[in-house]
């Protein structure tokens, strides 16, 4: 059953992450247990492309609240990285580790298919391109398949690899040097992207340290890189040069922020700012140079397009590429107009969509 948004008003138009979205899906099955939200938030660049996250979220309105945060930050997200491609998100309430089963993806495959290609879903957090290969088989409308089926496979390390090069122009611009060897770099979250970051900071040669709520996540990233664990909460106080959020979102907010003693946050993780004004505003005051979310972590989501373009490794890297130079122009302007990196970001995301908008 769809319920339509006329159905759910008072809870969806008052919503405050609502932000005139084009399309919200509630989807319930009661023999497979599926309890999902599809948000489409923009469809002027294009099909809305944006991952499935399946969480166990605390409540619906949560889960309701998540999807349109996500769904909004995937149209800005594939806007500012030049993709034909609007914003739009998907998730299932559960825990991924019990609710998931081939007969619960493949009803979902079916409601996403019942959007006829207004909506194409890929992996998130708690899926993976197994799930995406069994919904799949319900729809076309996919990304992020496995390699053995033409598709890029799993995203992750295309994610970590352009939050690298968005925190390297970020550095460059706090530091005057890209060379991140010898920089402490706190890392907040060991999953499938942090993990991929943690060794190419690794690599890079700076010191890092490390938490996770898995805490044997972070104990085994520590023992293969040589970097030191922290407890959850311990990560914001660390003296670091460079703080990288990789875990959810909202934790950049009033209490952690006073506690920073970086000069720039470069993470993966959606969403960084609880309050996009406020928190923003909040980090520029401090000196603190923020490398907007959905700018530098887009490199899975520039990897799962090529995918509709007819699968190109080479390409996809050349695309990621353009991550650094976006970040050092979008730190420039937000220098001159004397506003946020966020504000800056979301201005070269915008400006593309009107422009699409207006014929140009």
């Amino acid at each position: 059953m769809i319920h339509t948004l006329e159905q759910t008003e008072t809870t969806v138009f008052s919503a405050p992450a609502y932000d005139n979205h084009e399309n919200v899906v509630f989807c319930r099955d009661e023999e497979t247990g599926l309890k999902a939200i599809i948000g489409v938030h923009s469809t002027v660049l294009g099909p809305a492309l944006g991952g499935l996250r399946i969480w166990n979220y605390a409540t619906e309105a949560e889960a309701l609240n998540d999807v349109l945060r996500l769904s909004r930050g995937m149209t800005f997200k594939n806007s500012i990285s030049g993709l034909d491609l609007g914003g739009g998100k998907a998730v299932i309430i559960g825990d991924a580790r019990t609710v998931k089963t081939e007969k619960l993806l493949k009803r979902f495959g079916e409601y996403v298919n019942r959007l006829n290609g207004s909506y194409i879903t890929a992996e998130d957090v708690g899926a993976t391109t197994r799930d995406i290969e069994i919904i799949s088989r319900q729809t076309k409308h996919v990304a992020g398949l496995p390699e053995s089926m033409g598709g890029g496979g799993d995203p992750s390390p295309f994610t970590a690899y352009g939050v690298l090069l968005g925190m390297k122009a970020a550095a460059k611009r706090a530091f005057g040097t890209d060379e991140l060897r010898g920089k402490t770099i706190a890392v907040q979250g060991c999953g499938n992207v942090g993990r991929h970051l943690i060794e190419l900071l690794a690599k890079e040669g700076a010191k890092l340290y490390i938490s996770d709520w898995a805490e044997e996540k972070a104990y085994e990233a520590a023992a293969a890189h040589k970097a030191i664990v922290v407890g959850l909460d311990d990560i914001y106080d660390v003296d670091a040069d460079i703080y990288a959020p990789c875990a959810l979102g909202a934790t950049l907010n009033d209490r952690t922020i006073p506690r920073l003693k970086c000069a720039v946050v470069a993470g993966s993780a959606n969403n960084q700012l609880a309050d996009e004004q406020i928190h923003g505003e909040m980090l520029r005051e401090r000196g603190i140079i923020y490398a907007p979310d959905f700018l530098i972590n887009a490199g899975g989501v520039i990897n799962v397009y090529q995918e509709t373009q007819g699968y190109n490794r080479e390409a996809s890297f050349a695309r990621i590429e353009k991550i650094y130079s976006t970040t050092a122009a979008l730190l420039e302007l937000s220098y001159k107009e004397d506003i946020t990196p966020q504000e800056a970001a979301l201005r070269m995301a915008r400006k593309r969509i009107a422009d699409k908008k207006a014929g140009l």
